[in-house]
């Protein structure tokens, strides 16, 4: 699985209440495909509390009240076991455990309590494996990696279980899930991502989008099998609606088609990108220029949907803020698609992508200084920001 395909930052500058509602009249002038289902998860939140538990300062600047509640209910053996693991997933090429796991338990009911994931986990070859093969996620790396982890696993989320997480996680849900549940189905119905995402692809979805409301995920946005994404409970309705709209662009084009291998073969030759790739914070993913380019298309992408939805964030503060400024590859696609009015006229993304490279509008003397002109920057300094 490509690390960061399933992973989206959704903290961002958020656009006043007028801009909401008047986003939602012009959405209800049209027929809105887009069907959308909001629940919550106990599985999943559980899974997600790992990674405020590991310690690491991405979740604990989030969570660290909650922290200090729980984590004395569990044994330090177990506290110290979840870092470790949460370390080694990173080291051995897992990735991120929390949002990993989240992906392999995603379908049967496997997420509903912590009581199905530990039963999942007892039956993985019955209960995980069929499914998580046949998705596009499939590793078999990342499935010896599981494996081997699982007698852990086991103690852990048994750990969880008997430290009483979902009386916790109930008690620790500032507002009704029932009631916030109703609040976003009723925002989110006004919105309609599937045709857009259609129009600037040229491909089709099922118009069935799943969001699961969860206590313990930020910052991400999770992408999981199927149509479904994991997300804070109380991001509000723009921030939500931003998230779907990347999330479900995954993958953008095949990474493995002609037209994105030709793209990364010009990408391959210009070293600011291949910079980024190797010299940022590996924190953030996108340690390959595949795995770049697959994550800054559906950025650029997702801009643009979210811009015609009413619900756009500024795109130079946006990637000058993401991820200590890396994404100038996603700047840089977005300008190109604003030159050629996109959301707009649409088409093949294959197409475009393929084209837009036969003219040369990826060589780094004209990409760059489209970037540089989307990010308010000099065409010499896009990246590092300091």
């Amino acid at each position: 699985m490509t690390r960061r395909d399933l992973i989206y930052s959704a903290m961002g500058i958020m656009l006043a209440p007028a801009t909401l509602l008047n986003s939602a009249q012009a959405q209800q002038a049209v027929p809105n495909r887009t069907q959308w289902k909001v629940r919550a998860s106990e599985g999943f939140d559980a899974i997600a509390f790992l990674g405020p538990l590991s310690g690491g300062e991405l979740y604990t600047r989030y969570y660290a009240e909650e922290i200090r509640a729980f984590a004395p209910r569990l044994a330090p053996a177990v506290l110290k076991d979840i870092s470790e693991l949460w370390g080694e997933a990173q080291k051995e090429g897992f990735g991120l455990l929390g949002p990993n796991l989240c992906v392999l338990l995603s379908t049967g009911g496997n997420d509903a309590t912590v009581a199905s994931v530990l039963t999942a986990l007892d039956d993985p070859d019955k209960r995980i494996l069929p499914t998580y093969k046949a998705s596009r996620y499939w590793s078999a790396t990342d499935w010896a990696f599981f494996t081997k982890a699982l007698p852990r696993l086991r103690t852990i989320f048994s750990s969880l279980q008997a430290a009483d997480f979902a009386g916790f996680r109930l008690d620790s849900t500032r507002d009704s899930l029932l009631q916030r549940i109703a609040d976003v189905q009723r925002a989110l119905v006004h919105f309609d991502v599937i045709t857009l995402q259609e129009r600037v692809t040229g491909r089709a979805f099922d118009p069935a989008i799943e969001v699961v409301l969860l206590r313990f995920c930020k910052p991400h946005g999770i992408r999981v099998q199927g149509q479904t994404f994991l997300q804070s409970l109380d991001y509000d309705t723009e921030t939500t609606v931003r998230i779907a709209a990347h999330e479900m662009l995954h993958p953008p084009v095949a990474m493995d088609g002609a037209s994105a291998k030709a793209v990364l073969d010009t990408l391959s030759r210009d070293g600011l990108l291949t910079r980024i790739v190797h010299d940022h914070d590996p924190r953030w993913g996108y340690t390959t220029l595949e795995g770049l380019l697959n994550e800054d298309l559906c950025q650029a992408l997702d801009q643009l949907i979210s811009e015609q939805l009413g619900v756009g964030r500024n795109p130079a503060d946006r990637w000058r803020k993401s991820d200590d400024g890396i994404h100038v590859l996603a700047a840089g696609i977005y300008g190109l698609f604003r030159q050629d009015k996109w959301i707009d006229k649409g088409g093949s993304l294959e197409h475009w992508l393929a084209e837009k490279n036969r003219v040369g509008a990826f060589s780094p003397e004209s990409f760059h200084a489209v970037a540089a002109r989307v990010l308010e920057r000099p065409v010499d300094h896009l990246w590092p920001l300091a």
